[in-house]
């Protein structure tokens, strides 16, 4: 016998879960296409080559393997290396090119709270700008994302990577260290001072020097880069208590470039709710052509837990509207008629498949579903041209004409 289970770290989403993503992702997307943004979808497979390289020591996530044509390819790690990948095929795009992205990535990670192997990643990106109105339109769309969903208070971090390599250097950090120790600062929170200062000990940086690095962090200001996008954010009449400029945010990932974010919700403490940034090199690894690019990405499981903690998510278990019942045998053409009547006038309707079952049995299935209303027609309904509409929370049944169904349930 096999056992009935799935993979560490890998998950089944049932109705009522899978509703309620649903109409999360929907909120979201909603929120992308209102600033011009359009949907990309791009293959679950990558040649390996197309994703190493790309993620610095995160590349050790990647789920790589040979296909049975003796090639090298690797399930998506994230949805920026493909993005890039898609302008450097299609090069006819046109510029700037705005898209969203709502796919699943796959990360060899070891499963823990917020962390699983299969996860949906939630993107939107601009590419061929690299003016400060982009650098600012994504901090805004962050900002609309979590309004959007109902959240009332957090904050969106921004840095920039340039003054990270320069308050690295300025510190003495040695050129071919920086990027590791960049990487230490990003754990900050996570670890605190004493544990990146040992972690960059451990990468080779002298312990003067890693305390050196967290005294110039402490002390720096934002760059003419972030204050830049500060000023052009306070100039579109944004609430400027949500944005803040965080010297030690760093972003692991090795493509950054330049202005980088990342959000958190207050009163949540898995982490962040999404992050991202500049990556003007990224591309030209494809093309031979550098183009300017920005974006971000939502963790979705993490958004979904915070709108959770917060009382946010609603309360669904299925989008059926009315369960129309089986009477008898005799009045199954009757059942079915008034279920097309409904469907046609776009209401979502069930109609009970089991014509032998009990009219109690039936009920008791429409409300452990949670279909909030039933239709009971039977001889005496029939002859009279008219349904018995029950509401299964209240138990209050009327008989009613299918017309005015019709108008109960729109």
């Amino acid at each position: 016998m096999i056992i009935p289970q799935t993979p560490k770290g890998f998950r089944d989403f049932l109705p009522s879960t899978s509703l309620k993503r649903k109409l999360v992702l929907a909120k979201i997307v909603s929120v992308f296409e209102r600033f011009g943004f359009d949907p990309l979808e791009t293959p679950a497979i990558e040649f390996a080559e197309t994703l190493k390289g790309k993620y610095g020591e995160d590349e050790k996530l990647i789920f790589e393997f040979t296909d049975r044509g003796d090639r090298q390819v690797a399930l998506r790690y994230d949805q920026t290396v493909p993005l890039s990948r898609v302008v450097a095929q299609y090069p006819e795009l046109p510029k700037p090119f705005k898209r969203y992205q709502t796919q699943n990535v796959w990360r060899a990670e070891n499963p823990q709270k917020g962390r699983f192997r299969e996860f949906l990643q939630v993107d939107f990106d601009v590419v061929g700008s690299s003016s400060t109105l982009v650098d600012s339109e994504i901090a805004q769309i962050i900002s609309a994302v979590l309004k959007e969903l109902g959240f009332k208070k957090f904050r969106i971090l921004l840095n920039s990577r340039p003054l990270l390599n320069d308050l690295m250097k300025s510190s003495g950090v040695d050129e071919n260290l920086v990027t590791g120790a960049i990487t230490s600062i990003d754990k900050l929170k996570k670890i605190g001072i004493d544990g990146v200062i040992q972690e960059m000990v451990g990468r080779g940086i002298p312990t003067e020097v890693a305390k050196k690095v967290i005294e110039s962090f402490q002390n720096a200001k934002p760059n003419q880069e972030v204050q830049s996008v500060l000023d052009t954010l306070k100039d579109s009449g944004e609430d400027m208590s949500s944005f803040v400029f965080e010297p030690t945010l760093a972003r692991g990932l090795a493509y950054y470039t330049g202005i980088i974010y990342e959000a958190e919700v207050e009163g949540f403490s898995a982490g962040s709710v999404c992050g991202g940034g500049r990556y003007d090199k990224l591309i030209g690894q494809f093309s031979g052509t550098d183009y300017p690019a920005n974006g971000a990405s939502f963790g979705f499981d993490r958004v979904l837990e915070a709108m959770e903690e917060q009382g946010l998510l609603p309360e669904v278990k299925t989008t059926t509207k009315v369960l129309v019942t089986i009477f008898s045998k005799d009045l199954v053409q009757n059942s079915l008629k008034v279920a097309q009547e409904l469907k046609a006038q776009g209401i979502n309707t069930e109609v009970y498949l089991d014509t032998d079952a009990k009219l109690e049995k039936q009920l008791k299935y429409a409300d452990a579903k949670g279909i909030p209303f039933a239709i009971i027609l039977g001889p005496e309904e029939a002859e009279k041209a008219v349904v018995n509409l029950k509401n299964l929370s209240t138990k209050e049944q009327t008989q009613v004409p299918i017309s005015e169904v019709i108008t109960k349930l729109t």
